[in-house]
């Protein structure tokens, strides 16, 4: 089998996919499945259907389109802000988009008109991360005009947290959320369906047994994908943390010195080339080359196996201490984060291989 490669475990990611439903649904609670880490990969995107996740949803339009084409029978929604330049394709490929510019929204009335078909928005409000969303003062303001706009329609509102600047969703802005709903469907007199919540660093909050107001809607990806939450990394009990699997070929080892030598100046990346923990000790060490690197994946979140550390990348190669020489042709198989995941998944140097394998428990 080639490498490197991604190991795919379907069982896995349904059996994650099907605990997040089943604990979240009677608190009201439905599930966007984020598709964007496979880059829309049917295969993925229908074990989550299979689990009893209804809609899906991608910040790139290629993703939605991948999932139409393989006739992917789900509401697909475009979660991050549209470019006007692809509004027409928005229209066409998404039930519904994330929104926080009026002249994208008009845009999309245009195009939607053109088509003759009705095109759903959920307004994005900005509750303290600063990446997007509206500031909840200029809400009300801005769902009028939506509202005046023709073939839009108003889904709901939603926000972001947890991602740019790291802040937590908490009670309280997650009861500012529930009260800016109420607010404006009592001042416009409309019912907004969709009123979601976040992403995957939501879920402590949700699953804590605190009162989720209007929240009925998170958006996961990471959880469901690698089994924990995002807010500290931690697994979320009972799932699996290893459906994803990257295993990479050794094209070298050798004994060699354990420190560099000669003049140093800056890596190949531009950075600063200062020596790592693995590296403070002197004499001998096992090198081992994998035939990965950097244009292939975020090497920082990758894990090797006990008994191994990572000594450093380049482009295409990733150094490792094996403590012991290994035959050339030896696969290692390495955890990767969300990071390494989107990266890997992203690049076409690495092999994507699917399989269904019979679950053991989870401990």
């Amino acid at each position: 089998m080639s490498a490197p490669r991604i190991e795919i475990d379907l069982d896995k990611i349904r059996h994650n996919a099907l605990s997040l439903v089943e604990q979240l649904s009677p608190r009201g609670i439905s599930i966007t499945g984020v598709t964007k880490a496979y880059l829309g990969s049917p295969e993925i995107a229908t074990t989550l259907l299979q689990a009893g996740i209804h809609a899906l949803g991608d910040s790139r339009i290629q993703n939605l389109e991948t999932m139409r084409c393989a006739n992917v029978d789900a509401a697909m929604m475009l979660i991050r802000s549209p470019m006007l330049s692809q509004v027409d394709q928005v229209v066409d490929l998404a039930n519904v988009s994330f929104n926080t510019e009026l002249d994208v929204i008009r845009g999309l009335s245009d195009a939607a008109c053109k088509t003759g078909r009705d095109h759903g928005v959920v307004l994005m409000i900005e509750l303290g991360d600063l990446r997007e969303g509206i500031m909840p003062n200029d809400l009300e303001s801005i769902v009028r005009q939506v509202l005046s706009l023709p073939n839009i329609q108003l889904k709901g509102i939603g926000a972001n947290l947890a991602c740019r600047s790291g802040v937590s969703p908490s009670a309280c802005n997650m009861a500012e959320l529930s009260d800016l709903a109420n607010a404006i469907e009592r001042t416009f007199d409309i019912k907004l369906d969709i009123i979601s919540g976040g992403n995957s660093g939501n879920l402590q909050w949700a699953l804590s047994g605190a009162e989720t107001g209007r929240i009925n809607n998170l958006r996961l990806g990471e959880a469901l994908l690698l089994g924990c939450e995002t807010l500290q990394r931690q697994r979320i009990e009972g799932l699996y943390t290893d459906a994803f699997i990257l295993v990479a070929e050794v094209i070298e080892s050798k004994i060699k010195p354990a420190q560099p030598w000669g003049e140093i100046a800056q890596t190949a990346f531009g950075e600063p080339a200062t020596p790592s923990e693995s590296l403070e000790k002197q004499g001998f060490i096992t090198q081992t080359i994998l035939a990965i690197g950097l244009q292939d994946t975020d090497t920082a979140g990758l894990q090797v196996s006990d008994g191994m550390k990572i000594l450093g990348a380049s482009s295409d190669h990733l150094i490792i201490d094996a403590g012991r020489k290994l035959p050339i042709g030896t696969e290692i198989r390495l955890q990767l984060n969300y990071s390494s995941l989107v990266r890997a998944m992203t690049s076409p140097f690495v092999a994507k291989v699917y399989s269904d394998t019979k679950l053991h428990n989870v401990a």
